[in-house]
């Protein structure tokens, strides 16, 4: 999983001020012992120790911004060493590959919750099939969705590739089940996974990052044609992409030649991803009242919020069918 959060809404300007000010101090003192980074990447630990004292109801004084300057740094000690990072706060612990961007999160009261909004927009496919009988899913990272789906939808049989195998062997910190008859986690790539389950998975989840981003494996013509062929007849490909890249519309591109033009693209809850669902046959084609009327039955089930996934996707159909009705319009003009 790979999550970068957008900021909906900024701390008090002098919270911000006390932050920059309090780096500024440390940085005039040089403390033995606390590296910083450099100037450039100070924007992103100012957001970093902002997060953090907001979180934790901390107030920015000399000592508690020291403490997060210098955990951020032994973080990104951490991160040189390519192994993935389990982090603790009060009340959350977090995978991380880099001290830039979240893989997951889980809560500490509710290992079982959705912390993070894209992986909420991603359970969406709840919309178009509320009882999927067999799931796949491609990346682990801290398992939300895995056990998202492992307690909520226990008519499901789940298969996960997750290519790490210190990524699978965090589990038991991540509280997510042992193998049984409905859970499987193989160590081995999705592009195995795909080629080797043809006309499978009901609903088929692609979350699959490592600490570069997105791998180029993962985002093929290729790999999305095989998505494509392990579906079931009706099958639903959700997948996570991160929208802060140039290649981010080639991907979805390659998703639409892949499925030939049914797919739908939204913006993930409070995040800078695009979530794409894409279907094999006609699961898609759900009427947008139809959509709405399912929303109260399906939240007194699931914890998650759907309903703004749900206007999501009318609104995106909304663009889209003004989009074709201008081409339309303007291609009729040319004859």
């Amino acid at each position: 999983m790979h999550y970068q959060q957008r900021r909906s809404s900024r701390p008090p300007p002098l919270f911000e001020l006390r932050v920059q000010a309090g780096l500024a101090r440390l940085a005039a003192g040089k403390p033995k012992g606390l590296p910083l980074p450099p100037p450039h990447l100070w924007p992103r630990l100012c957001n970093h120790i902002e997060s953090f004292l907001l979180a934790e109801n901390l107030p920015p004084t000399l000592d508690h911004i020291s403490m997060v300057a210098d955990t951020f740094s032994q973080l990104a000690a951490l991160a040189q060493t390519g192994k993935p990072i389990v982090y603790k706060k009060r009340n959350t612990i977090s995978l991380l590959f880099d001290v830039f961007a979240l893989q997951s999160e889980m809560s500490i009261d509710g290992p079982d919750e959705l912390v993070l909004g894209y992986t909420q927009s991603m359970m969406g496919f709840l919309l178009f099939n509320p009882s999927p009988k067999d799931i796949g899913m491609i990346g682990l990272g801290g398992g939300s969705l895995t056990k998202y789906c492992y307690r909520y939808l226990p008519g499901a049989a789940i298969t996960v590739a997750e290519i790490d195998q210190r990524v699978i062997e965090l589990r038991n910190q991540f509280r997510i089940p042992p193998d049984d008859e409905r859970l499987r986690v193989l160590c081995m790539d999705g592009i195995d996974l795909v080629r080797q389950s043809d006309s499978r998975f009901d609903v088929l989840m692609v979350d699959g990052f490592d600490r570069k981003g997105q791998p180029a494996q993962l985002c093929s013509q290729s790999f999305y044609d095989d998505c494509r062929r392990a579906l079931s007849p009706n099958g639903i490909m959700v997948v996570n992409l991160l929208d802060d890249r140039g290649q981010t519309q080639i991907y979805i591109d390659r998703i639409d030649r892949a499925f030939d033009g049914a797919l739908i693209v939204i913006d993930g809850l409070d995040s800078l991803n695009k979530v794409v669902f894409a279907c094999r046959g006609s699961a898609l084609d759900v009427g947008d009242n139809m959509l709405r009327s399912q929303i109260s039955e399906l939240e007194q089930r699931h914890p998650v919020v759907l309903s703004l996934t749900a206007e999501s996707i009318v609104r995106q159909r909304r663009i889209a069918a003004a989009l074709d009705a201008t081409e339309r319009k303007t291609a009729s003009w040319g004859h």
